[in-house]
């Protein structure tokens, strides 16, 4: 059992704190700064919608009100078997020269729907971006900046969880947010990033291969083509899109679920991604799958802590049931005074990690999980 607890110990380490120093060390002895430029490129921003009255009209404000020229700059807008006032709104909008409405009466899911934008792209660049966060006026030409540098093929953004005016959130979802968004910026700053932020990246155009239509993780996907064809794939901090902290937990978690089983669908779809034709191999490897087998690892380091009877065994034993107590606390809203941002962090790691449990029973037993708004 000793065996056990250190694998898992291991594993677990990598994935949280290894990676992330192995990352800081490669930027440090390796780093690729990105030459930026201010060519104003052409850009198409690519959106696709289903059910989204509630927020299309002030995301297609939001849009057409960024700081980038006007006559070198469009939006497509795709309606994937919208059943409410979707459809509408975009007649509205269409009537504006600068935006371009598909309307499909039978939804076929996002990725088909990208695949359907992506034919009408003219434009040198495409922003990829969704219905509900608002992106800030400046950040589309801080993403144009960084296509001065003839290695980059697509340009992440950054995804603040928060209010403008009052900055991001101190909860459990925004550290979990804050910790990921590091770990992408020194990806970034040596080397490529393993997907892009869904709601704010630029890529070319040229670069884009279509997409199965059954695709959940486009946001990875298309990152990861533009890498094996020999490109960068940077995060730029400066350009930014709000989006609210707190769905709610049921929705934060199936929105979780739903993207860690991308994560396995990703292998079936492009099982070139753990071979040496993937350029970010390790990095897919550390960041994306280790994550869908921490919760086993747990689980593991929690029996092997429970059988193992030494003294250093019964520590770390003590201190995983501590831990889970927290968690336990914060899920019934318990006030356990300075602990309390501990307890909420400790809520947020269990819920991922269940989520990733989640994932896992939907891919062995072939559960399909599909596009929802």
């Amino acid at each position: 059992m000793r065996f056990v607890f250190w694998i898992a110990l291991g594993l677990i380490a990598h994935a949280y704190f290894g990676y992330p120093l192995w990352l800081w060390l490669r930027s440090q002895w390796a780093g690729r700064p990105v030459l930026r430029g201010h060519e104003e490129l052409s850009v198409t921003a690519v959106m696709v919608v289903r059910n989204e009255e509630a927020v299309l009209a002030r995301k297609l404000e939001n849009l057409l009100s960024l700081d980038y020229p006007p006559n070198r700059f469009d939006v497509i807008v795709v309606s994937d078997g919208s059943t409410d006032r979707t459809p509408a709104i975009l007649a509205e909008f269409a009537q504006h020269p600068r935006i371009r409405a598909v309307i499909k009466q039978e939804g076929q899911g996002k990725a088909a729907g990208l695949n359907d934008a992506m034919r009408l792209v003219t434009a040198q660049i495409v922003l990829f971006t969704d219905a509900r966060q608002q992106i800030e006026r400046e950040a589309l030409r801080r993403l144009i900046e960084n296509f001065a540098d003839a290695e980059v093929g697509a340009a992440s953004g950054e995804l603040m969880l928060g209010e403008p005016a009052s900055g991001e959130a101190s909860t459990g979802t925004g550290r979990y947010w804050y910790v990921e968004k590091k770990i992408r910026e020194l990806e970034s700053a040596s080397g490529s990033v393993v997907g892009a932020t869904g709601a704010i990246y630029c890529a070319r155009p040229n670069l884009f291969e279509a997409l199965p239509p059954v695709t959940i993780l486009d946001d990875v996907l298309i990152p990861m083509q533009i890498v094996s064809k020999g490109a960068r794939v940077i995060f730029d901090s400066r350009a930014r899109a709000w989006d609210s902290p707190d769905l709610g937990q049921k929705r934060e978690f199936m929105r979780k679920v739903r993207t860690l089983s991308g994560n396995y669908q990703l292998l079936q779809l492009a099982p070139w991604l753990l071979s040496s034709k993937n350029p970010v191999r390790f990095e897919f490897v550390s960041h994306k799958l280790l994550r869908l087998v921490v919760p086993f690892a747990l689980l593991a380091l929690l029996a092997a802590s429970f059988s193992l009877r030494q003294p250093f065994y019964r520590a770390a034993l003590a201190t995983q049931v501590i831990f889970y107590g927290m968690s336990l606390a914060a899920v019934a809203r318990l006030k356990i005074g300075p602990l309390s941002r501990l307890a909420d962090a400790a809520r947020t790691f269990i819920m991922l990690n269940s989520a990733a449990v989640v994932a896992f029973v939907n891919f062995v037993t072939g559960r399909k999980v599909s596009w929802v708004r």
